[in-house]
């Protein structure tokens, strides 16, 4: 009963596991999810559409105050005896026109910080990009590894069986145990739900990846094709030169431009602006006279001289300093881990290649044969083969984390953003 009830399970547990529907497979490589980064993915489109709002800020900057004309009526008397409520034996009209002229080069310094700010949001989109980057490289590797993950399992399963049917025709031969072939039976079933969560890794990981291709409706279609790259002895070293390229460290030294553009703005409100205007005055009648005359006013700086304005701008800029070195201290700390991570991966990665899962291959061979001919018991073959199949799964693992570091190596050190 309980060999009838465990293979029961095992046909259950296999069919849960090769349910999933089948559907067309969308071959992805780095480069085109790269692409299509570019041109789906939703904070960089974001941060373009901040770009062009930063853009439209240097025209309403760079405009000089518009003219205000001005149309006044004098001499309406008030004749309520006579029917009417107005009433103008002679109507005088004054038409002005003013203009305000700004002094102490305010739309020039307004027009300045303008573009340091399209420079700090283009060096901001770029920073974007490269940290998009980065994190699509790594939402790819771990597909690449949930794919591997899954066909290990799958051939697990598939040797589990395998071996169970070799088992099963042992035992009705009676040169095996009833309690050895249960826990072939015991091992089988414990693969395939292995194989069943390397399915849903799988998906999680297509879902991951199509958020930021913007495919979501087809993220059970993407498959990735690109296999991970090869480990190499790489020189991870760096100097001062690669802080100053990076774009993040561009867009904190744009601020603090802006900044200081912001402060000259602040001083320039002591230099007063002038409004100059100019009027035509025409007044009807018998004795009807027309003239021309104009004016100009200046404000006076008697209660306030723009003290808060100024010192304002003066916080703002060391702020912006401050800022910036926050920023460098950031990228440091970013650079060294990044390099720490490449390292350490590439090493633990090259093991791998040249000596331990050959020697597991082997020794899981050599206990196939052992097996077969009666010379190992079966607990010794499930140890091998669980040996094997871990160390199979340690080894992509180790090499996904290689190709995400070398990722981050690249975008910590990347001083231009170059699109596919």
């Amino acid at each position: 009963m309980l060999r009838v009830l465990l293979m029961l399970i095992a046909l259950a547990l296999a069919g849960v596991s090769y349910a999933e529907p089948a559907t067309m497979s969308s071959a992805l490589t780095l480069q085109e999810a790269q692409r299509l980064l570019t041109e789906k993915n939703r904070e960089l489109l974001a941060g373009r559409r901040i770009v062009e709002g930063l853009q439209a800020d240097t025209l309403s900057a760079a405009q000089r105050p518009n003219p205000t004309l001005s149309v006044n009526a004098a001499s309406l008397r008030l004749d309520g005896a006579n029917g009417r409520l107005l009433h103008a034996e002679r109507l005088d009209v004054v038409a002005r026109v003013d203009q305000l002229i700004e002094r102490g080069g305010k739309r020039e310094l307004r027009t300045a910080v303008a573009e340091q700010g399209v420079e700090a949001g283009r060096h901001d989109l770029a920073d974007l990009q490269r940290q998009q980057l980065s994190t699509l490289s790594a939402a790819y590797f771990d597909l690449v590894l949930a794919q591997e993950k899954e066909k290990i399992n799958r051939e697990s399963a598939d040797l589990y069986d395998q071996t169970l049917k070799a088992a099963e025709f042992r035992l009705s031969a009676g040169d095996i145990a009833a309690a050895d072939v249960a826990r072939i039976r015991v091992d089988a079933l414990r693969s395939l739900n292995d194989l069943r969560q390397a399915v849903t890794d799988r998906q999680n990981a297509q879902s991951a990846l199509a958020y930021l291709i913007g495919m979501e409706a087809s993220a059970s279609q993407i498959t990735a094709v690109d296999p991970f790259p090869q480990t190499l002895m790489r020189d991870a070293t760096w100097d001062e030169s690669v802080l100053a390229q990076r774009p993040d460290m561009r867009a904190a030294e744009a601020r603090i431009r802006q900044a200081e553009k912001q402060r000259d703005l602040a001083n320039s409100l002591k230099t007063r602006d002038v409004t100059v205007g100019v009027e035509f005055e025409h007044a009807p009648g018998s004795d009807a006279k027309s003239a021309i005359g104009g004016g100009f006013s200046i404000p006076l700086f008697t209660n306030y001289q723009y003290q808060g304005e100024v010192a304002r701008a003066e916080v703002n800029l060391t702020s912006a300093m401050e800022d910036m070195e926050r920023v460098r201290a950031q990228a440091v700390v970013e650079i060294n881990q990044a390099r720490a991570a490449l390292l350490s991966a590439s090493e633990r990665a090259r093991r791998f290649d040249e000596s331990v899962l050959d020697a597991a291959r082997k020794s899981a061979e050599a206990a196939d044969f052992a097996y077969k001919h009666g010379a190992m018991g079966v607990m010794d073959l499930l140890d091998a083969h669980r040996t094997l199949r871990a160390l199979q799964l340690e080894a992509a693992t180790t090499h996904a984390d290689y190709a995400k570091a070398e990722a981050a190596w690249r975008a910590a050190i990347t001083s231009e953003i170059r699109m596919p």
